[in-house]
């Protein structure tokens, strides 16, 4: 990902000026990161080291999102909503 991208996600999801690290920015930066490997798994599927970092990423992610859910949940489903990821259990 680079720097604009990762800029523009940040200026969307961002909280207050300054906020770069709240748990809607990261799931939404982990999201990105997530649907690109996914593209590049369907074209090398034998690659398992980078499935094992997209798991890794899946759970990481998943952990933000039952904090925020735990947390704040009208921000939880505006960012499940907008991000087009499905409700954690």
């Amino acid at each position: 990902m680079d720097k604009q991208v990762k800029s523009e996600i940040i200026s969307k999801f961002k909280q207050s000026e300054n906020d770069t690290g709240s748990a809607q920015v990261q799931i939404a930066l982990l999201t990105q990161r997530i649907n690109h490997l996914t593209e590049h798994l369907k074209v090398n599927k034998k690659d398992n080291h980078s499935r094992r970092g997209l798991l890794k990423m899946v759970g990481k992610r998943k952990g933000f999102l039952q904090y925020l859910k735990d947390r704040d949940i009208e921000a939880y489903r505006k960012l499940i909503q907008e991000l087009n990821i499905r409700e954690i259990k």
